[in-house]
C-alpha cells in the first residue's frame, strides 16, 4: 500500500477509534466545477505526472467519493440539511479531480460510479465503519462529517506539496478552502 494510502487510513481509523468511544459515553457550495479546474489549452503539452502525483489524483478521487458516499447516506438516516449540501460540493470536486484525472490520461478509480463501492480495499473499510458510526446517533454522523473533513484537508495540504503541476496544485487549493468550509459548518451544528 501507498505511503499516502497509509498515512489516510491510519488517520482514519484512529479517529474512527475515537468515534467508536464517543459513541459509547454520548449514546458552502463551491462554484461550479469549471470554476475548481483551472482552463488549459488544449493544443499544451502536458507534462507527465510523477507516480506520487498520479497516486494523488487517484486517491482523491475516491477520497471526495467516500465523502459524498457517507453523507448521502447519513442525510438519508438523519434528514440534516448539512449532509446533502456538503454532499453536493462533494459530488463537485470529484468533478474537478475528474477532470485532472481525464487531462493526465488516468483511468478512474471511481468508475462505475456505484454508491459505496471502492476499488481502495481500505477505503471500502472505512467507508462500512464511518457509516456504521455515523448511523447511531446524530451527534456522531456530525462528528463522522468532522472527520472526514480534518482528514480531507490534511491530505491536501500533503498533496499540494508533492506536486509540481500548477493546474492540480490549483484544484487542491480549491477543494482545500472548500474542506475548510465543510469543516466549519460541521463544528457549529455541533456547538
Amino acid at each position: 500500500m501507498n505511503q499516502i494510502a497509509k498515512r489516510f487510513t491510519s488517520s482514519l481509523l484512529l479517529a474512527a477509534l475515537v468515534l467508536a468511544v464517543l459513541a459509547g459515553t454520548a449514546g458552502a457550495a463551491l462554484a461550479a466545477p469549471s470554476a475548481l479546474t483551472p482552463a488549459v489549452n488544449p493544443a499544451a503539452v502536458v507534462k507527465p505526472l510523477s507516480p506520487v502525483e498520479a497516486q494523488g489524483l487517484l486517491f482523491m478521487r475516491e477520497e471526495e467519493k467516500l465523502a459524498r458516499d457517507v453523507y448521502a447516506v447519513l442525510y438519508r438516516t438523519w434528514g440534516l440539511p448539512i449532509f446533502q449540501n456538503i454532499m453536493q460540493s462533494e459530488s463537485q470536486h470529484m468533478a474537478a479531480i475528474k477532470t485532472l484525472l481525464d487531462r493526465y490520461g488516468l483511468q478512474d478509480p471511481a468508475a462505475p460510479d456505484q454508491p459505496g463501492v471502492f476499488q481502495n480495499s481500505d477505503l471500502q473499510a472505512l467507508y462500512d465503519r464511518l457509516v456504521a458510526t455515523g448511523s447511531t446517533s446524530q451527534r456522531n454522523a456530525l462528528l463522522v462529517g468532522k472527520l472526514i473533513e480534518e482528514t480531507d484537508i490534511a491530505d491536501l495540504q500533503q498533496h499540494i506539496t508533492e506536486t509540481t503541476h500548477s493546474d492540480i496544485r490549483t484544484v487542491y487549493a480549491n477543494l482545500l478552502k472548500g474542506s475548510e468550509n465543510h469543516l466549519k459548518a460541521f463544528i457549529k451544528q455541533l456547538r
